[in-house]
């Protein structure tokens, strides 16, 4: 594990993305993915007892998919394929947190959203198995749980939300749960290497972990030395965000895994470490003191290629989610190499600002261009430097080719904000910006 500082629904047609090899500078290998015809897994979940869940599959309906075979290296692994697999997956969503002043993060909340996504789309198989656990009460319920998805020989993807806590006796960290207080964490509260060990005995490839975490402040000072310590093995992949815990205030919410669930309702089925990067890179403009966890890249041969004549090719030839998947992929080695806060992760959010466009996502261009130029302005670029105006101008112009009048009120603060900041080359903008944004108030 290395740090990188950087309910239920039916199927839906699926979109395979493929990302280009051979870049230069790319260290991890991007994926080619395939969807399959065949019959996505639809499963009920039903609530429990105790924070738990009865678990009822039931079959979907047929679902057809698009590939996209443009220069692929290859298919990605069972548990972290774009594209679906025969495998039966199981996919367990744990949200936990303390009930009362204890709690330091919203959990829950993010499950809804997890629980939208196409339970195949979650594994990356055809079929698939979805075992919820919302603020369950007793650890071992949860091991249990834990223990039969562990059992299941296909892919397993687990969805973790919730507050670690440090055993003050042994020093190991712990998942609180709903009952679990700092007096009685060892009794309460779900040892962390209980779930190394349920994990660990799993076929290496096989296993996802996704983590969004609260950390008490034991917890975050013993990560700033021993970052190891959330180590699951060789076998599991650990893909997670860290944050300190707030002292005081409403519990944090889990934006980071809110992402992946929202990048997998898209409909795109980008590589793990796509989501991961995309995501870190959102849930860092939130909350910028967080540590972000990832598997160690695979070291692979460098090519000296250019990757943009390729990515417009197949931009301007109808290939949308081919390109901004191959777009994704640099960004991610970007963020990798040279963090969220810097001129190469910056470009990579332009281009995919400009592929926005391209595929006629006028809302999605816009957000991508104002998040590029509040990154270029917190990079130290004056006002009236040239890329910074042409930022704020292109989310300005993308701003006004909204046709939802929800989605073009939600981005116009943002937007105004900007535009009082960096007024831009054309007399008026603020002005004619501030008129449109009044013949369309709220509702």
């Amino acid at each position: 594990m290395a740090a990188v500082t950087g309910m239920t629904g039916a199927g839906r047609t699926g979109v395979a993305t493929v990302a280009a090899p051979g870049f230069p500078g790319v260290r991890s290998e991007p994926r080619a993915g395939a969807a399959a015809t065949g019959t996505t897994g639809v499963t009920g979940v039903t609530a429990g007892p105790r924070g738990g869940a009865f678990v009822n599959d039931v079959k979907g309906e047929p679902r057809t998919g698009a590939i996209a075979a443009s220069r692929a290296i290859g298919a990605t692994g069972a548990a972290g394929a774009p594209g679906a697999t025969a495998a039966v997956g199981t996919a367990v969503l744990l949200a936990a947190a303390p009930a009362g002043r204890g709690r330091a993060m919203d959990a829950a909340s993010v499950l809804p959203v997890l629980a939208a996504v196409p339970p195949g789309v979650l594994t990356g198989t055809t079929t698939a198995t979805v075992v919820e656990l919302a603020d369950p009460l007793d650890p071992q319920t949860v091991l249990t749980r834990l223990r039969a998805a562990a059992g299941s020989p296909g892919p397993l993807v687990l969805c973790l939300a919730g507050q670690l806590h440090l055993d003050r006796r042994q020093h190991l960290p712990h998942l609180a749960l709903a009952r679990t207080t700092p007096a009685t964490l060892r009794y309460t509260a779900l040892p962390w290497h209980w779930l190394v060990a349920e994990l660990g005995v799993r076929a290496p490839g096989t296993t996802t972990v996704v983590a969004d975490l609260a950390a008490d402040p034991d917890v975050w000072e013993r990560l700033g030395t021993a970052p190891e310590l959330l180590n699951l093995g060789p076998g599991p992949l650990l893909y997670g965000r860290v944050t300190p815990a707030p002292r005081r205030g409403e519990p944090m919410a889990p934006d980071y895994l809110r992402s992946w669930a929202e990048l997998w309702r898209s409909g795109a089925r980008l590589p793990h470490a796509t989501l991961h990067a995309e995501s870190a890179a959102r849930a860092a403009s939130v909350t910028p003191e967080s540590l972000f966890l990832a598997p160690a890249p695979t070291p692979v041969p460098v090519v000296a290629q250019d990757p943009h004549p390729a990515i417009l090719a197949a931009a301007m030839a109808g290939r949308h989610g081919e390109a901004a998947a191959v777009a994704a992929a640099w960004e991610s080695e970007a963020l990798r190499r040279h963090g969220p806060r810097s001129a190469e992760a910056v470009h990579w959010t332009e281009v995919r600002a400009d592929l926005a466009r391209l595929a006629g996502e006028p809302a999605r261009s816009c957000e991508l261009w104002l998040t590029a130029a509040e990154a270029r302005l917190g990079l130290g670029q004056r006002t009236d430097d040239p890329d910074v105006e042409g930022a704020v101008d292109r989310a300005h112009h993308q701003w006004g080719e909204i046709a939802d009048p929800a989605r073009a009120r939600a981005l116009g603060p943002v937007l105004v904000a900007l535009r009082r900041s960096v007024p831009g080359r054309r007399p008026g903008a603020l002005a004619a910006l501030t008129r449109r944004m009044a013949e369309h108030p709220a509702p």
